[in-house]
């Protein structure tokens, strides 16, 4: 069971060269992670070993992102988004993503692959109230339309300008 953390909303940042690197199996559970990984997220790896890799989601991501990012992995894509990130003392952390599925020699997914790297700041200025507009919209919709609802506000407006989230994430 995931334990309750209150942000404190005390910024952690990436150094330019970091990478975060992590696999997780089909279900989404860590199988592997990086120093870099537990060090800004603040667990040592017995605590991430085996737990769901939304261990570290933050109240402030819209569900309809992880919502995105499922159907292009089960696509069999790879995916490119923004994330923000909460640590176990409840400071955050933005990364930029890259998530691709894995494959056995028999060409099946068995898990996903994902490296996370220091954001753009001047994306993040585009992208967090990009986000803050999802959440509004998850919210007034409730739970049992909030995807379907922040889905279809961030396709509206990305829409506007020609783009998917992809092409959006990868150019802003």
């Amino acid at each position: 069971m995931k334990r309750k953390i209150t942000p404190t909303h005390k910024e952690r940042t990436l150094k330019e060269d970091d990478f975060i690197i992590s696999k997780t199996d089909l279900k989404g559970r860590i199988t592997y992670c990086n120093r870099i990984f537990m060090d800004i997220a603040g667990y040592p790896e017995h605590e991430l070993l085996g737990i769901q890799h939304n261990i570290i989601r933050h109240p402030d991501m819209p569900r309809a992102v992880f919502h995105m990012m499922w159907e292009t992995l089960k696509s069999g894509n790879e995916f490119f988004g923004y994330v923000k990130n909460l640590c176990k003392n409840g400071d955050h952390y933005w990364v930029f993503a890259n998530v691709t599925p894995s494959y056995n020699d028999r060409n099946e997914v068995v898990g996903y692959y994902s490296v996370r790297r220091y954001p753009r700041p001047q994306a993040l200025k585009v992208i967090t109230p990009l986000y803050q507009e999802m959440l509004a919209a998850e919210k007034q919709a409730g739970a049992a339309r909030a995807i379907e609802a922040s889905t279809a506000l961030v396709n509206n407006k990305l829409n506007q300008f020609g783009k998917d989230y992809e092409h959006f994430v990868l150019e802003i």
